[in-house]
């Protein structure tokens, strides 16, 4: 019956609205009440200040389907996609969430109804884990749902060094909010490696766990102490992809339907037959992620939220490429990605216009460079002495060509190599440092000019525009007019001219005024 990841998703929103929960739209990928997070990561992220009580609606319950990412920072999942059946760099959390309302024995039975009546998933291929010291959710899971004690299994600490540090006790923060969880597993069959959770061989992938409740009963305070809550809430999370691949008889995550329509749609666009390589399924993820940030307001650029988004879409073209890709494809897949989420989320819809053309011009500004970067990385390798790619080369490659460090340790994974990571942020640092001393001597063009002006760039959605003129400089000295033939620089209002940065050359193109057109050779920040 739900037999497809759109049905998947209203079921469980619908499911949980008729248990008086209120539907909650997808908050934006960039969190409006965490500066501490680079991206929304889970579900309850838009709902902190609800559970610590800073913040006030008109709901006690709440379902969404969350987008969320884990591509930097602390969460960062980019360098396993691809390899695994399961990581991604975009990825939807559904959740149901009570505050101070409901408590264990509501979460627990709603879930296992939704995941036994609605979803109709054989209670027999179903374990469940909680907190070692959680007699009240083991007694719930035992004497009120009915699951066998040998399917229900006590995980604790890890050490005893780090208390507190369990796949079983989640916390908000080192303060703060916090209790034991209860995570639902389900068991793919004897016939995939792996054991369930706690034993030796858990991180096998024969049981995969589908659903995690979290019951915040606690307030960790900044001496250690954990003071009941006046009103326990809880919080709740299941991949919808995970979810998604059992009820479609298959294994792999990459095998569902969204991402089977994103793999043919990009191996129809690059003219390659077999669906099962891997490059095909970094595509498919990446499409994803850098559509949803992108519609978030995030711009591709050489910092934080907007590096992180570079660094996915040069992977993405990198293996575009790898495939035998030559023209542009990337930004062509939008549309397909529109078709299948479009109606769930309409502000990519809204946007897909914008997406399209953001993607255009990043993948034709790498596409420059990508060939010779390349070529002069296969020239390093052929005299490699070691299974190490120096630092500096990985350095060289970044600030020559645009290659992020983690998409050459992409390409040197593929070939059995590793980079020096260490040797690479050395490099890094003596460029920043280089960088701090030019600015504080007014280096570059910065030595030849002052201005107080600063121009808007516009290029993410124009390649032309009308823009003001507000300074010239002729010699470097401000001018009042440049004649013909005549060198200068001038600075403009907003432009859509992309300034060198990362490897990649500044833009060249031409300036129409009423006395003639003028020829732009170079952009510079």
């Amino acid at each position: 019956m739900y037999n497809t990841t759109a049905s998947l998703r209203t079921a469980f929103l619908e499911f949980f609205a008729s248990k008086q929960h209120q539907i909650v739209a997808s908050s934006s990928l960039v969190p409006g009440n965490d500066p501490t997070l680079l991206f929304t990561n889970a579900g309850m992220v838009p709902f902190k200040d609800v559970f610590l009580g800073a913040e006030q609606r008109p709901y006690t319950r709440a379902t969404s389907a969350q987008r969320c990412v884990r591509a930097g920072g602390k969460h960062n999942d980019l360098e396993n996609v691809g390899y695994t059946a399961r990581h991604h760099t975009f990825f939807e959390m559904l959740g149901n969430f009570s505050f101070g309302d409901y408590f264990k024995q509501d979460a627990i039975q709603y879930a296992w109804e939704f995941l036994t009546n609605v979803l109709g998933l054989p209670k027999e291929k179903l374990l469940v884990t909680v907190y070692e010291t959680d007699d009240e959710a083991f007694d719930i899971w035992n004497k009120v749902i009915g699951v066998p004690a040998e399917k229900i299994i006590r995980i604790g600490d890890k050490s005893s060094d780090k208390k507190f540090e369990s796949d079983n006790f989640w916390s908000m923060g080192d303060t703060g909010p916090c209790g034991p969880c209860s995570e639902i597993f389900y068991d793919h069959g004897e016939h995939i490696w792996g054991g369930p959770p706690g034993s030796p061989e858990e991180d096998g992938d024969r049981f995969i766990e589908i659903w995690n409740i979290v019951f915040m009963q606690f307030n960790r305070s900044a001496n250690g102490n954990m003071d009941k809550l006046p009103k326990p809430s809880v919080d709740t999370g299941m991949g919808i992809e995970r979810i998604a691949a059992i009820l479609q008889g298959v294994h792999s995550n990459y095998e569902i339907d969204i991402f089977q329509t994103l793999i043919k749609a990009t191996a129809d666009l690059l003219n390659v037959t077999d669906l099962e390589n891997k490059s095909l399924r970094v595509i498919a993820d990446h499409i994803r992620s850098c559509s949803f940030m992108i519609v978030d307001g995030v711009m591709p650029s050489n910092e934080g939220r907007g590096y992180v988004l570079r660094r996915i879409i040069r992977r993405a073209v990198r293996h575009g490429h790898q495939l035998g890709g030559k023209g542009l494809f990337f930004n062509k897949l939008v549309a397909t990605l529109v078709s299948l989420m479009g109606e769930a989320y309409p502000e990519l819809a809204q946007k897909q216009a914008v997406v399209e053309k953001m993607l255009k011009i990043e993948e034709e500004q790498f596409a420059k460079t990508l060939e010779r970067g390349l070529a002069m990385l296969e020239s390093q390798l052929a005299d490699l002495s070691s299974t190490e790619i120096p630092g500096s080369v990985v350095f060289s490659l970044y600030d020559t060509y645009g290659f992020p460090a983690d998409l050459t340790a992409d390409i040197a994974r593929e070939k059995n190599l590793t980079i020096d990571e260490a040797g690479f942020e050395a490099h890094m640092l003596e460029q920043r440092k280089k960088s701090q001393a030019a600015s504080s001597f007014k280096a570059d063009y910065n030595d030849q000019l002052t201005t107080t002006h600063q121009s808007e760039f516009t290029g993410y959605l124009n390649d032309a525009s009308t823009a003001a003129v507000l300074q010239l400089f002729s010699n470097g000295e401000s001018v009042a007019e440049l004649t013909d033939g005549e060198q200068g620089i001038v600075i403009l209002d907003s432009t859509p001219f992309y300034a060198e940065s990362g490897g990649q050359s500044g833009d060249k193109g031409e300036i129409e005024v009423a006395g003639g057109t003028f020829v732009v050779a170079d952009t510079q920040s």
